[in-house]
């Protein structure tokens, strides 16, 4: 791809900025597009030095250049999006109109230039399905629109389908990947997200707070391998019109994360089970367990996730 850059919207946040280091460690030239209201500039602190880097601080949809930006793009990687559960239960007018509005912005001014769109979609789309793991092909269980639970995962399917519309209909070059619970350096627990906001909380030697029962289950990725399968799916043909599961298969369940948490750090926490209705308010709904087949990732790539739980915790932790 090199000689034309890289739009990366979203660019300042978690994933997009180990993205952003990556392709430019690669010889490719990067434009951040992002307005700040998760990520952080300290983020791109390594890219800021590198001469191929360029950064727009606004929102895509106020980005008075996109047409042009996005014309002269080798691709644009779409990871702007509002991100967690507690911002999504806090602010769903807010979640449902950035995640449809921002993308429809991406993909419309795509179509006018046929530049390749990678979409950032997310393991919540596949709801409370009971699925052993999950296959991009399975149906979908959404539950009902009065509980705001559901917001977000409905939004970024739209997204889905608007994005597959703009390759039936209009012929713009997509790529949708739904990442499963990435983690790892520079990862937040401000929005709710589960390893950091327990490692912050062993290490202040607070009570390490789990939802629920404590027996739900989740599959964690680190970021370098997230951004691996990322670059690879970039690169290939056959991804494009597909959606592609990006995570980890190993299944870990989240009271034995939080026991794991605290041992690694050598804290005396200890693991408070608090109910879902104190945490997000009542009818709150969980999925018990998200675990991904990583068939099709393979098949594209010859890539799947290695690292594991313990590398991924000695990483945040500097164990």
């Amino acid at each position: 791809m090199h000689g034309k850059p890289i739009v990366v919207t979203g660019g300042a946040g978690f994933i997009g900025s180990h993205l952003t280091d990556r392709l430019l460690e690669a010889g490719e030239q990067v434009i951040v597009v992002d307005d700040l209201s998760t990520g952080s500039r300290s983020n791109l602190s390594l890219a800021e030095r590198n001469p191929r880097f360029s950064f727009r601080a606004c929102k895509v949809s106020e980005c008075h250049d996109l047409e042009s930006l996005v014309a002269s793009a080798a691709m644009v990687v779409h990871l702007a999006a509002v991100v967690g559960v507690e911002q999504v239960m806090r602010s769903p007018i807010r979640t449902i109109e950035t995640n449809l509005g921002e993308t429809e912005v991406v993909l419309a001014a795509a179509s006018h230039s046929g530049t390749p769109v990678l979409l950032a979609s997310t393991s919540e789309v596949y709801g409370k399905s009971s699925q052993p793991e999950f296959s991009e092909t399975d149906d979908l269980l959404i539950g009902p629109s009065t509980l705001g639970r559901w917001s977000y995962a409905c939004s970024k399917l739209m997204d889905e389908f608007l994005a597959m519309a703009y390759y039936r209909e209009r012929g713009v070059p997509v790529r949708i990947v739904r990442f499963f619970n990435t983690v790892g350096p520079r990862q937040t627990g401000a929005y709710g997200m589960v390893i950091p906001r327990f490692v912050d909380a062993a290490r202040a030697g607070r009570p390490v707070q789990v939802y629920g029962d404590g027996r739900q289950s989740r599959c964690f990725c680190h970021v370098a391998d997230s951004v691996e399968a990322v670059l690879r799916l970039m690169k290939s043909p056959e991804a494009v019109g597909q959606v592609v599961n990006v995570g980890n298969d190993q299944s870990v369940e989240i009271r034995e994360l939080a026991e794991r948490v605290i041992q690694v750090t050598r804290s005396a926490s200890r693991v408070e089970l608090v109910a879902y209705e104190t945490v997000f308010g009542p009818g709150f709904e969980d999925m018990r367990h998200r675990k991904p087949s990583l068939k099709l990732l393979e098949h594209l790539t010859g890539f799947r996730p290695r690292r594991t739980l313990d590398e991924i915790l000695n990483d945040l932790t500097g164990s």
